[in-house]
């Protein structure tokens, strides 16, 4: 066999391989998602709520601002989901902007009898930790194993998050 012949054969081997290798890697890469920070939420009431005592529930952090129309305008949805899903292992994180006063938040947060979590990201940790969040509403669900399966930003579409709560806590119909 000629050094011609091998070289072909063994190109007409490893191109193929190479390929499949390229493919098999950017489908995991593509596939793997990220884990949500390590951080702590800071409650209006003091309370300290890290993201890893959330492990083994759904969660979606929420930011919004109370100046905010679409924050206001998914704020009733958010509730009620929250109501629908809190006891089939779904937390909800309703985290503040930095530039929404504290007085604000709180204000609206108990006018509104908000149920969930409320954090106030008063220098704007949570935000940057999160992908660097500068617009309202942007949301994160996160699966039970920590991990980002999605980013939403703008209104939430509560049809489509009830059925990823129902896939993932195995709730659906």
């Amino acid at each position: 066999m000629t050094t011609n012949t091998m070289s072909k054969k063994l190109r007409t081997i490893l191109i193929p391989l190479v390929i499949i290798g390229l493919l098999a890697f950017l489908g995991v890469s593509l596939t793997q998602k990220p884990q949500a920070p390590d951080i702590s939420f800071v409650t209006l009431e003091g309370k300290t709520l890290p993201m890893s005592s959330l492990q083994g529930k759904m969660v979606l952090v929420n930011f919004w601002a109370t100046d905010c129309p679409g924050c206001i305008a998914e704020m009733p949805g958010l509730i009620e989901t929250y109501q629908q899903y809190k006891d089939k292992g779904f937390e909800v994180i309703a985290v503040a902007m930095s530039y929404d006063g504290i007085q604000q938040v709180t204000n609206y947060s108990q006018n509104n009898a908000l149920p969930f979590p409320v954090a106030h990201d008063s220098q704007g940790e949570a935000a940057r930790s999160f992908d660097d969040v500068r617009v309202t509403p942007t949301s994160f669900i996160i699966d039970k194993q920590g991990r980002i399966i999605q980013k939403l930003i703008g209104e939430l579409e509560f049809t489509a998050l009830r059925k990823t709560l129902d896939q993932h806590l195995g709730t659906g119909a």
